[in-house]
C-alpha cells in the first residue's frame, strides 16, 4: 500500500500526472466508475504549488467527459446509457434527477455537479431528458469548478502538514481509509 502512495505522488511532477487526470476526469463524468478527486488529491499533496493547475485540469476534463455523458442520454440514451445506469444502480437515482430538473431545473443540475452522487448518471439524464445544453454546461463548470477547486484551496493551504502527518502514520491512515470505505459500501447496500 505504501509503494502506491508513493508511485502515485511521483506523478504530481510528471506530465502524464496531468494527463493521467484529465483522462479519469473525463471518463469519471460519462461511464467509469473511480472519481477524479482520489489522483487530484494525491497530485496536489505531491505538488502543493500546482494545486490549482490540477484542479483547473480535472475541471477541463470533467466538463468535456459531462459532454460525452450528455451526448449518451441525448442520441443514445435507449442502447448505451441504459446499461450505464444500471450498471451504476442509478434508476431510482434517473427518477429523482427528473424531479429535481421538473422542480428546480438549472440549480439541480448545479446541485448535482458538486455532490458525490456518481455525477455521470446525472450528465446522461441531463441528455436524456434534453436539459438545455447551455444550462446543462453551465452548471457542469461552476459546480465542478466549485468541487475541484476548493479541494485545491485545501490541499494548497495545508497540504505540506498533510503529507507529513500521511508520511508519519500511514499505516493507521490506510487502514481507516479501508474501514471508511468498506463502511460506506455496507451504507449503501443498506439504505438501497
Amino acid at each position: 500500500m505504501r509503494s502506491l502512495y508513493d508511485w502515485t505522488l511521483h506523478w504530481a511532477d510528471r506530465p502524464q500526472g496531468s494527463w493521467a487526470l484529465f483522462l479519469i476526469a473525463f471518463a469519471e463524468s460519462s461511464f467509469f466508475p473511480i472519481p477524479p478527486d482520489v489522483l487530484l488529491i494525491a497530485l496536489c499533496v505531491g505538488s502543493v504549488t500546482r494545486s490549482y493547475r490540477f484542479a483547473a485540469i480535472c475541471t477541463l476534463g470533467s466538463l468535456l467527459g459531462g459532454c460525452a455523458g450528455y451526448a449518451i442520454g441525448y442520441y443514445g440514451y435507449e442502447w448505451i446509457g441504459v446499461v450505464i445506469v444500471k450498471a451504476y444502480h442509478g434508476e431510482a437515482v434517473m427518477a429523482q434527477i427528473k424531479q429535481w430538473y421538473d422542480q428546480w431545473g438549472f440549480w439541480g443540475n448545479l446541485t448535482a455537479a458538486v455532490t458525490p452522487i456518481p455525477y455521470k448518471v446525472f450528465t446522461i439524464a441531463s441528455g436524456a431528458f434534453h436539459f438545455s445544453f447551455g444550462g446543462f454546461l453551465l452548471a457542469s463548470l461552476l459546480g465542478r469548478s466549485l468541487r475541484f477547486f476548493v479541494v485545491a484551496t485545501l490541499l494548497y493551504w495545508w497540504g505540506p502538514s498533510i503529507k507529513s502527518f500521511i508520511d508519519r502514520y500511514f499505516n493507521g491512515c490506510a487502514w481507516a481509509f479501508m474501514i471508511l470505505l468498506v463502511a460506506g459500501f455496507l451504507v449503501l447496500k443498506v439504505l438501497r
